[in-house]
């Protein structure tokens, strides 16, 4: 038996699992990304010649890897959000992305500096890459397929998804303070570099990503829905793998333009969805989308499993594992419950949202590219460690609570999920 023949039979099994799991999972206090995810674990500790991914050794595959899911992710999720974008509509999100992401950002690394005992700079990064939520992580807490109505979503799945979809390009300005702050660590503590920080990293390249995305989309609206030319109105055409180069084409032009490509493809998504908001050829873009996300995740969630099993957390400290812990079940309950206040949603509704801040996919680009930018004091199988865990730790938390959590709110409310049942 060849290691090649190998791989290909492990290929075919994930994707047609990942096609059945979504059914079978359907419904029940445990969801794909867990299987999966176990999978990893139960096939590294058989013996068969299973290699293990050394995110070290490997950051250059690893970054590149979760940054094409976490972009494909970001194209699905603003696809799917059907309540137009404005300070009222959207004002959970706000509230959300402007105060518990940056408090979530804050505790992590004072937690990570008192317990751990690392330096301020690895104690931001910290922070900063356990900041970004991942809903993609438990379907039940994000929204459904795109409809014509732009008021049938609940309160809890569009807050969560569309803060998802926002802060996994705003949690960039913290990743670049972490690295900023290491460098000046090297050269006598400088402040010098915050200037060019606040007005680069954490202002012009937000300005960008919002103005090329939201470019890029109407561009693509105009194209799909509008365009005289037959050949180019693609939505005439209904094929699903467009959203693919929407979402390559966003990206790759706000990254040579130097803003934030993940905040600028959210925004086209969102700006192409509202260019022909009732049209049936935003479900085909959808639909595709969701597929390689599915795939996508499948493979690096398992690969994550497989890690963690071929001792992947070798480093981690009790200590790690307290400011993980503590992050789940306080820090992020607790932000995102202030963040709340006074808002329109209701109490049940704050809760829920606040507490189903899963981590995921975008955690672990953002520490592989952190990582490319700095050593951090060789503390690189530490943090890898700590976000492993903190990962693993929320897919298996969110993945159990998930379905009876949300199920129940749907009823006291009188609602059904989206999509309840799946074809």
């Amino acid at each position: 038996m060849s290691f090649s023949d190998l791989v290909y039979a492990g290929l075919g099994v994930g994707a047609l699992a990942a096609a059945v799991l979504p059914r079978v999972v359907f419904s029940r206090p445990f969801s794909m990304p867990m299987v999966f995810l176990a999978a990893g674990v139960a096939v590294q500790l058989l013996p068969l010649p299973v290699p293990v991914i050394d995110p070290v050794a490997d950051r250059l595959w690893v970054e590149h890897a979760t940054e094409v899911c976490v972009i494909v992710s970001l194209m699905g999720a603003g696809l799917a959000i059907n309540r137009p974008p404005g300070l009222r509509a959207w004002a959970g999100t706000w509230r959300l992305l402007g105060i518990t992401m940056p408090l979530t950002v804050v505790a992590v690394a004072v937690l990570a500096w008192a317990l751990l005992d690392w330096p301020p700079a690895a104690a931001l990064l910290l922070g900063a890459v356990l900041a970004p939520t991942d809903p993609v992580l438990a379907a039940e807490v994000r929204v459904g397929e795109p409809t014509d109505a732009e008021d049938d979503e609940d309160e809890v799945r569009f807050t969560l998804t569309s803060e998802a979809g926002l802060n996994d390009g705003l949690a960039f300005p913290f990743v670049l303070a972490a690295t900023a702050l290491a460098a000046a660590a090297g050269t006598g503590w400088s402040t010098g570099w915050m200037g060019g920080w606040a007005l680069s990293d954490a202002l012009g390249k937000v300005v960008i990503g919002v103005v090329a995305g939201a470019a890029v989309g109407r561009l693509l609206g105009w194209m799909f829905f509008r365009a005289r030319a037959e050949a180019l109105r693609l939505s005439e055409h209904m094929e699903g793998f467009v959203a693919l180069g929407a979402t390559l084409l966003s990206y790759g032009i706000t990254e040579l333009l130097h803003g934030y490509g993940f905040l600028a493809v959210f925004v086209a998504a969102c700006t192409l969805r509202a260019a022909e908001r009732s049209h049936g050829y935003h479900k085909v873009l959808h639909e595709f989308t969701e597929q390689i996300e599915r795939l996508l995740t499948a493979f690096l969630l398992f690969l994550l499993g497989a890690y963690v099993a071929g001792g992947g957390l070798a480093d981690l400290t009790w200590q790690a594992v307290a400011v993980s812990v503590l992050l789940l079940l306080v820090v992020r309950p607790v932000t995102g419950w202030v963040a709340q206040l006074g808002s329109a949603a209701g109490p049940r509704e704050r809760i829920v949202a606040a507490a189903f801040g899963l981590r995921g996919i975008g955690s672990l680009y953002y520490l592989a590219y952190a990582l490319g930018e700095d050593d951090f004091d060789g503390l690189a199988g530490q943090l890898w460690a700590a976000v492993a865990f903190t990962v693993v730790a929320s897919v298996v938390l969110h993945g159990v609570t998930a379905t009876p959590v949300i199920s129940r709110l749907d009823r006291l409310r009188g609602t059904a999920a989206p999509g309840d049942p799946p074809p």
